[in-house]
């Protein structure tokens, strides 16, 4: 959710209308991340003593429209150093408008201004002190206290450099948060920090990197007391103000060590450009070398020189941010021949699972190795239970795989929503072995959820997409599931690598089982025949096509299934909410008889899923009784299978697979069920409404 995109060139001279093109090209990158409004600022026409702002409601587009059409700006203008901010907001305090979009700003003449991702718990508190002391507010969003925050800071304390102040203004912040800087009072420099909400520094130079590591500059430890000086405390009387929240610190005279390790490129040539962004995918057309920043690490830039400052050490944490290259192709990205992201990357499931697999499975030989977590398995195989958390999407890849995993490992399984698992205070010991699934790594209650289990000493296994997201870094061990970038918010290829992941898994965890050899065996073939099944069941989208022309207009469909496929009615249920706005529900036809009976009739819409497994026979009974109530059900089943296919209105053949991997096939129809149908009901396939892609806020 939200994105931030910010550019600054150092002696590599621009002109505006190439920063503004820059700044645009970056939010369209994000564009998928999900939003409601976008903004830029820039330098005014006085270099370094005005900044401009632009904001809309709306599409990128609209924002670059709105730009490319103003009269006041002059394009051609050069800049041997500039910094620019952009970012796309997704609401969460005050209504899309462009007075809650960002950047803002500290006050009318802009000062300081800001962008931010994620959330201010406590921005009440702060505003309230802030009002006290005459700052005047304009929009409705917790962002808005950070900008006043900052200039408030500034008046009090004018000798602290501009990372002084920003590591002030997060001490007093609580809550989830990226955020970039940019002020007319540091022309050229740029801030930016992280706690709980993505951010990278990408660095693109002419010349060869001094280092592929950065040292991490500490402050000395700060008591914690009042953050008003005696005029602000004289101030306070007269004015009868009330203090910040307690828990904040000095502003002024704060010790520093007298390190100057910094970055900055070799030789004479200092030429270089930085990138800020909350997703690579927005700085891999620009550089390939990034730095992920951790929680609560300040990056800035001053006269080209990038450093990155923590207030304290803590045990155990890296003193040193490495300078990772990206193997991301900027193709990657691209729609290519399709109309959509998420129609692009249904249709790259028999690659993408093929990447999963690769390096780790050896069909010839029958083993799976799993380095992320190869030197864990001993300690998982002496664990006490699994727990698989995630949210959405990741979660049904939990529910996909429970029965397998719990088959292989012969161990107790059990599934949560991180929600929900946080809410109850689950108990956790220190033999249990916790997996944390998420695609982008970055989600925040399944983030928060982690941090509790480790805190309680369980081992923490992450199963994400991205390298370098939070949940990769504070795992102890993982599997990235390499499925490659993934724009559109509505999860697919996503989670079919995290379903064959998770089977992988349960297969490393049997491999000296020899009462498991013919069904590991049985499962690896079915693995090699799965790219090749993939492919024939896209194939299919023509007749899903037809199918979605005739259930468009409903508003609301049923998906009945179980044992293996009960994940698919769940996921394929989700889709369609997600997508098309029906609604829609994922059942259990074991339930079936224990109320949702009660909704069948003739005019209700029905997908069934119905596989030759050990359920097969109970999944007909449950047909049965769909039918005599005068449903028409729409059947998902095996090639071949003329029985189920007597009883269907409509009915789709998928290849007949190994019943564990069964559900990876039966859930690309309904991918492409609910795609169509989102198509022909005019909604917006990769940017549902109300959707992000990162979710990083409770």
């Amino acid at each position: 959710m939200c994105g931030i995109f910010a550019y600054l060139n150092y002696l590599e001279p621009r002109t505006r209308k190439e920063i503004l093109e820059f700044l645009i090209r970056g939010l369209q990158r994000l564009e998928y991340r999900g939003y409601d409004s976008a903004g830029v600022a820039i330098d005014g026409d006085a270099v370094g003593t005005s900044i401009q702002i632009i904001r809309r409601s709306g599409k990128v587009k609209m924002l670059e429209n709105e730009i490319w059409d103003a009269t006041d700006i002059d394009f051609s203008q050069e800049y041997d150093s500039h910094v620019g901010i952009a970012h796309t907001r997704w609401a969460t305090h005050g209504a899309p408008s462009a007075c809650n979009s960002h950047p803002q700003r500290s006050d009318p003449s802009n000062e300081f201004v800001c962008v931010h991702n994620g959330i201010i718990t406590n921005y009440k508190d702060v505003k309230k002190f802030l009002l006290n002391h005459g700052h005047k507010f304009e929009s409705e969003t917790d962002t808005e206290v950070i900008s006043k925050l900052i200039l408030h800071l500034h008046q009090n304390n004018p000798h602290l450099s501009f990372r002084e102040l920003v590591e002030q203004v997060i001490l007093q912040l609580e809550g989830a948060f990226a955020l970039v800087f940019k002020s007319k009072k540091y022309p050229n420099e740029c801030v930016a920090t992280r706690r709980g909400s993505p951010l990278l520094v990408g660095i693109k130079s002419k010349t060869t990197l001094a280092t592929d590591y950065i040292p991490v500059l500490y402050s000395k430890d700060l008591e914690k007391q009042s953050i008003q000086d005696d005029n602000q405390n004289s101030d306070m009387r007269s004015h009868q103000t009330s203090p910040l929240p307690a828990g904040t610190v000095q502003a002024q005279g704060i010790p520093r060590s007298d390190s100057t390790t910094e970055f900055h490129p070799t030789g004479d040539d200092k030429e270089v450009e930085y990138f800020f962004a909350s997703d690579a995918s927005a700085v891999i057309e620009h550089t390939n070398r990034v730095i992920f920043l951790e929680d609560d690490d300040v990056a800035a830039v001053k006269d080209g020189n990038l450093t990155i400052h923590r207030m304290k050490r803590t045990l155990d944490e890296s003193t040193a941010r490495e300078i990772i290259t990206l193997k991301m192709a900027i193709q990657e990205i691209m729609k290519g021949n399709y109309s959509s992201f998420m129609q692009k990357e249904i249709f790259e499931q028999p690659e993408s699972v093929i990447n999963t697999m690769r390096g780790r499975v050896n069909l010839e030989a029958e083993t799976v190795v799993l380095g992320g977590i190869k030197d864990y398995i001993p300690e998982i195989k002496r664990c006490r239970r699994l727990l698989l958390i995630g949210c959405g999407t990741s979660y049904h890849s939990a529910v996909a795989t429970r029965q397998i995993l719990e088959e292989l490992t012969e161990l107790p399984v059990m599934i949560e929503l991180a929600s929900d698992f946080l809410d109850r205070n689950t108990p956790i010991f220190r033999d249990d072995v916790c997996f944390f699934i998420s695609q982008s790594g970055e989600t925040a209650d399944t983030l928060n959820a982690l941090r509790y289990c480790k805190q309680r000493g369980a081992l923490i296994v992450g199963v994400t997409n991205t390298v370098g997201s939070s949940i990769c870094r504070e795992s102890h061990c993982g599997i990235h599931i390499n499925a490659g970038p993934e724009i559109g918010v509505a999860s697919t290829k996503a989670y079919t690598s995290q379903f064959l992941s998770l089977v992988m898994f349960a297969l490393v965890m049997s491999e000296d089982r020899i009462s498991m050899l013919s069904r590991r065996s049985e499962i690896i073939r079915g693995l090699k025949s799965l790219p090749d099944h993939i492919k024939e069941v896209l194939k299919l989208d023509e007749d899903i096509k037809k199918i979605s022309e005739e259930l468009f207009h409903q508003k609301s469909v049923l998906v009945m299934g179980r044992g293996y496929n009960h994940a698919t009615c769940l996921e394929g249920a989700l889709k369609i909410k997600e997508l098309t706005y029906m609604h829609s529900e994922g059942i259990l036809a074991g339930e079936l008889k224990h109320g949702p009976l009660a909704l069948i009739d003739d005019a209700m819409p029905v997908i069934m899923v119905v596989t030759k497994d050990p359920v097969y026979s109970k999944c007909m009974n449950a047909l049965q009784q769909v039918i005599a109530r005068g449903g028409r059900p729409v059947i998902i089943c095996e090639r071949g299978d003329t029985e189920t296919q007597s009883h269907a209105f409509k009915f789709l053949e998928v290849p007949h697979a190994v019943d564990c991997l069964q559900g990876i096939l039966t859930v690309i129809p309904m991918q492409l069920l609910s795609y169509h149908i989102a198509v022909l009901r005019g909604c917006n396939v990769d940017c549902p409404r109300n959707l992000a892609k990162s979710v990083t806020v409770e």
